[in-house]
Order: C-alpha cells, then sequence, then structure tokens
C-alpha cells in the first residue's frame, strides 16, 4: 500500500517538478510542431513539378471556392473568381498596349484599392515582376525608385497623377511607358489604362506566357531604406513569397477567418505577411484604403472580422481613441504582427478583450524572423534550439559609438551573454539566402558580415540590436545607423539630411530620431549649423520639407547649433542629442517646431513641449 500512494504521490508532483523547471515546454512543442508542419507545407510547395507559385495557389482557390468572396472593399464585395476575371483583363491590355513580356519588370504607384490586387496578379500571369513605389514618395526619391528596380514601364493612380506630371520628363527621356488607372488621359506621355482593361477578354491566359518562372526568379521589389542613404529595392523571389505566406498558418490563422488588411500594399508586412498569407490560406480580405483608428472597431463588426493585422503604432492609435461600450463587442480572436510595445500591448488586451497577440521579427530583406507564439508580452520571439540549428543565427557585441561590431585580436566576433543586448546577426547559406537590392551592389555588401566567428563565413548584418533573457525570450532593443521608424515607416536620416542642405540658409545637418512619450518609434529632428550670416528662413524651409519629403519623414523639430560633434571617426553624434530630446528647459539651443497650422516652423517654447507631452499636441 505504502508503495502505491509513492507512485501515486510521484505521478502528482513529477508534472509539477518538470513545469517549473522546463514552463514553456509544451507551448515550445506545440511551436516546434507548428514550424515542422508550415516547413513540410513549404517543401512541397518548392517541389511541385511544374513549378507552383503563390499565383498557382490563387488559382487553385479560385477553382475550389470560386464565389466566396476575396476582397471587401468600400461596401463592395468581390468573389475569388471576379479577381480572376479582372486580374486576366488587366494581363491582356498590359500584353496588348505596353507589350509585356515574361521577365519584365512594371513599378506600381498605388495606394490600397483592389485595382492594386488585380494588376499585380495579371503580371504575375505574363511573368512579370512588380516593384511597389511608396505612394508618398515625390521628386528625387519617386524618380531614384523608379531607376533603380530597371522598370520600362509605370501604372500609377489617378490622384498620384500630379507626383508622375513631376518627374514626367525624366521618364521620357528614358523612353518610360506611362499608364494611368482612368477612363482616359488629357496629359501628352501618360495613357489611360481603365478604358483599354474594359475592352479586354477575361478568359484565362496560358501557363506558357510565364513557363520560365522559378523559385528563384523574382516576384516583388519592395523598397526599404536600410542603414543609410536612399530607398533601396530589396530583392523578393518567389521563393521568399512563400516563406513569408506561410507565416499566417504559423500564428493561427484559418481559411474561415475574415482578414481585416489596412496597412500600406506596397509594404512587406501589408503585402508578404497580409495578402500573400490570405490567398495561401483562400481567407476572405476586408481591405482598408487606409488606417483609421475611428472607423477601425464599426468596420470590424460590420464585416465579422476574426483577425487583424498591425504595426505598433495601430495598437496604439486604437488605445488613443475615447473609450466607447462596444470596445469589446466584435469577434477579433487575433491580432498579429510587429512593434507592440509592452506597455501598449497590455492596455490593448485590457481594453479591448480576449485577443491573441501574435508579435513577429522580420526585414524585408532579411533571412531570418522570430515568432512570439506564447504571447509573452513584449517578446518579439522565443530562441528555440531546433530553429537556430536549422537558421543560425547569433547576437553579436556592437560598438555604438563606432557603430561597427567588435572583434578580437583574431578579427572575429564575440556572442553577447544572455540578458545583454547584441546586434543581430544570420549567415547566408542556401536555406537562408540573401538576394540583396536591386542594382546596389554596394549596400547589399554593406548587409553581409565576414569572418564572424571564423574565417571565411558569411552572415547577414540585420542592424537590429536584440537581447535573449534567462528564459530564452528575445526583445528588440534599438536599431543601428543612420535609420528611425516613425508613423510605421524607415526614415533614412541621410535622405532627410540631403534635403535640408539645399537650402542656402543650412551648411551642415544632422538627423536623428527623438523618443516623444507614449508614441512608437522616434520622430524626426535636425540638428543644424547655418551658413555665417544667415538666418533660419522658418517659412521657407517648412515649404521645402513639405515638398520634398513625406510626412513621416519630416523634421518635426530643429536645433541650431555653432557646430556639429563628430566622433573620433569623423561621424556625426547623433545619441547624445537624441537623449538631450527637444525640450527647451534641457536644450540650450535654439529650438524649433514645425507647426502645420501656421505652416512654418516657429521657436519652440516650454507650452508648445507641455502641449505635446500632455498630447493636445498631435504629432
Amino acid at each position: 500500500m505504502y508503495t502505491l500512494f509513492t507512485l501515486l504521490a510521484i505521478l502528482v508532483i513529477l508534472p509539477l517538478v518538470f513545469n517549473s523547471i522546463f514552463p514553456y515546454f509544451w507551448q515550445d512543442l506545440s511551436c516546434i510542431l507548428n514550424y515542422f508542419r508550415c516547413g513540410m507545407r513549404f517543401r512541397k510547395y518548392k517541389t511541385k513539378k511544374p513549378f507552383f507559385s503563390i499565383l498557382d495557389c490563387f488559382l487553385e482557390v479560385v477553382q475550389k471556392q470560386p464565389d466566396k468572396p476575396f476582397i471587401v472593399f468600400e461596401n463592395k464585395t468581390y468573389s475569388y473568381l471576379d479577381a480572376d476575371k479582372q486580374s486576366s483583363k488587366v494581363a491582356r491590355a498590359l500584353q496588348k498596349h505596353a507589350g509585356l513580356k515574361e521577365g519584365d519588370t512594371v513599378a506600381l504607384f498605388l495606394g490600397n484599392e483592389p485595382a492594386f490586387i488585380w494588376t499585380w496578379l495579371g503580371l504575375a500571369k505574363l511573368g512579370c515582376a512588380a516593384a511597389f513605389l511608396n505612394s508618398n514618395i515625390r521628386s528625387k526619391s519617386l524618380m531614384h525608385c523608379f531607376s533603380c528596380c530597371g522598370a520600362r514601364v509605370l501604372i500609377a493612380a489617378p490622384e498620384l497623377e500630379g507626383a508622375i506630371e513631376d518627374v514626367l520628363p525624366s521618364l521620357q527621356e528614358q523612353k518610360v511607358s506611362v499608364f494611368i488607372l482612368s477612363e482616359e488621359s488629357t496629359t501628352p506621355g501618360i495613357e489611360s489604362l481603365n478604358d483599354k482593361i474594359h475592352q479586354a477578354s477575361d478568359q484565362p491566359l496560358p501557363q506558357s506566357l510565364r513557363s520560365n518562372v522559378t523559385m528563384k526568379s523574382i516576384a516583388v521589389y519592395i523598397y526599404t531604406s536600410g542603414t543609410t542613404g536612399l530607398p533601396k529595392a530589396a530583392v523578393i523571389t518567389q521563393e521568399r513569397v512563400w516563406a513569408t505566406s506561410l507565416l499566417q498558418e504559423i500564428c493561427g490563422v484559418n481559411s474561415e477567418d475574415v482578414f481585416y488588411l489596412n496597412l500600406p500594399l506596397y509594404h512587406s508586412s501589408g503585402f508578404l505577411m497580409g495578402l500573400m498569407g490570405a490567398i495561401e490560406k483562400g481567407t476572405t480580405v476586408v481591405l482598408g484604403r487606409k488606417f483609421s483608428a475611428s472607423q477601425f472597431w464599426d468596420d470590424c463588426r460590420k464585416h465579422n472580422v476574426t483577425v487583424i493585422q498591425y504595426i505598433g503604432e495601430v495598437l496604439r492609435y486604437l488605445c488613443n481613441v475615447p473609450k466607447k461600450d462596444s470596445d469589446q463587442d466584435h469577434k477579433v480572436r487575433l491580432a498579429f504582427g510587429n512593434g507592440a510595445r509592452a506597455d501598449t500591448w497590455k492596455e490593448f488586451l485590457k481594453r479591448f478583450g480576449d485577443i491573441r497577440i501574435c508579435e513577429c521579427y522580420g526585414a524585408t530583406e532579411g533571412n531570418v524572423g522570430f515568432t512570439n507564439c506564447v504571447g509573452k508580452v513584449g517578446a518579439i520571439g522565443r530562441e528555440i534550439f531546433l530553429y537556430k540549428k536549422l537558421l543560425p543565427y547569433a547576437l553579436i557585441q556592437y560598438d555604438t559609438e563606432r557603430e561597427e561590431p567588435v572583434r578580437d585580436s583574431r578579427g572575429l566576433c564575440a556572442l553577447v551573454p544572455k540578458g545583454e543586448t547584441g546586434l543581430l546577426v544570420s549567415k547566408i547559406s542556401k536555406i537562408a539566402p540573401f538576394n540583396g537590392y536591386a542594382r546596389n551592389q554596394q549596400q547589399t555588401d554593406k548587409k553581409k558580415l565576414r569572418d564572424v566567428f571564423e574565417k571565411g563565413d558569411l552572415y547577414f548584418n540585420s542592424g537590429d540590436l536584440l537581447m535573449v533573457d534567462q528564459d530564452n525570450f528575445v526583445y528588440f532593443q534599438n536599431r543601428t545607423g543612420d535609420t528611425f521608424r516613425w508613423k510605421g515607416e524607415n526614415v533614412a536620416t541621410t535622405e532627410v539630411s540631403d534635403t535640408l542642405l539645399m537650402l542656402d540658409c543650412i551648411k551642415e545637418a544632422n538627423v536623428y530620431g527623438v523618443a516623444v512619450p507614449d508614441h512608437e518609434g522616434r520622430i524626426g529632428m535636425a540638428a543644424v549649423k547655418l551658413e555665417e550670416a544667415k538666418q533660419l528662413e522658418c517659412d521657407k524651409v517648412y515649404s521645402h520639407v513639405v515638398s520634398y519629403l513625406p510626412s513621416y519623414a519630416r523634421p518635426r523639430f530643429l536645433r541650431i547649433q555653432d557646430s556639429l560633434e563628430v566622433t573620433g571617426t569623423f561621424k556625426l553624434v547623433k545619441f547624445k542629442l537624441a537623449e538631450e530630446g527637444f525640450n527647451p528647459a534641457v536644450v540650450q539651443d535654439p529650438l524649433y517646431f514645425l507647426d502645420e497650422n501656421e505652416k512654418m516652423y516657429v521657436p519652440m517654447t516650454q507650452e508648445i513641449y507641455n502641449s505635446i507631452i500632455s498630447k493636445h499636441v498631435r504629432l
């Protein structure tokens, strides 16, 4: 009898002891099985003969469920079959009037609307790659982004015709065919496209038009600011499209879900994680033209949305909307995305109810990512032994002043211990490739680190500083280099500096991001040195930055200095300036604030500062 009681006691105590030693064992096991299942599906897609693309997956869904709603947009619903037919019309119109053929690249300058999706599908049916231009860029940046993808055709939305006209002479010099999605065009050099689409047949196109497309073929170009300079066109292969589309499976999305997508389709988050994931699952997408915090939950209730996608700013904006009795009256069960701060995460759950948040991490051009399947608040993922074996990565010591990895006497890098911040690097291999940037070998090479742990090895430099705690949870800490993030967009400080230096009154400019309490990311600020005997022309500077920079990249604060501090390696000092921020009680230099109501930079006062901190002034 004593032996029996002993065995029973052991059976009761053993699970408790096991759970105390390995508290996340079952979650880790579930995550590993999920990764394994997605890996097998990825392998099936890769080995399928003939080549099976995400377009083929879409066409398969059309055959299985032609009448299922695919896109819901502004009170209109389009089935999978509708999308198939419309995209065939787009393909035939472009084939006839733009002379497109397999291997060509077309730049899309469109916002969130069904036409973006039909056009991309149509290009895919022709075996063409698409370059997604950020609809906020203008002038020099627009021309740069267009040129670096090698496109000879540009398709734009009617509301962006003015931006196209600004660069039309340059486009004509390059003999670019320019189309606008309208019934007619009165601008010489810009052709209408909608009339041609309406006249085209909606019959299926033969697969032979794209017979040479493989896993390694370029599917799209997505622009990223990276670490410095003008935007760069990250090369996204068919293989990468497949890999990213499976993220929704890892997060727990199923084919019966209704997915709300209002992030920009020209970004990797909206297109790869969002739209491609929805096609892979065969779900219904409620497409928003743009994010609206006040309309968000009404849209979710109206369309019975069950899954939402976010960036950190989205959750914060939702939490800032005045509370309503209906805050938890919705069917949303899952939110996946990236950039959720711990405090915002907690507040979001408390206010909007039992929603599972699946935080993810990854770079558009990167070759490794993390997913927080456990739901640990604030973490971007969890370090799992088998995953790290398959896709080797490491956190290495990084010198923030010299802005480079720390190397020992042998020239090799060193790991950081758990609990300390280090630079994320990931091994470049056949199963974890880094495809680089189009027509920019210099920037591609800058993202590669050689001789990291042994001579001859090759790693991808993420440019991100992370930390792994004692429980193996991974946390994002900061970004390195000359990029900061604001309003969900990467801002390249070099581009902003170059724009400021175009002004006659500014001799030197040091652009950086500063933290604002209760705001995600960092807002733009510039320390500038004026030309001798020149004054800051507040109205002229305002007009200039508004004309040349998108809203998220405009420096909201200016700091006038007699000289700009540099490091021993002649790099501009940003860290100290960023720490000092824009409080006139702390900063002794003259400060100015970009006032959109006054349409000029105005002297920064303590009253303005207090209004920003108390959120009476919106940024």
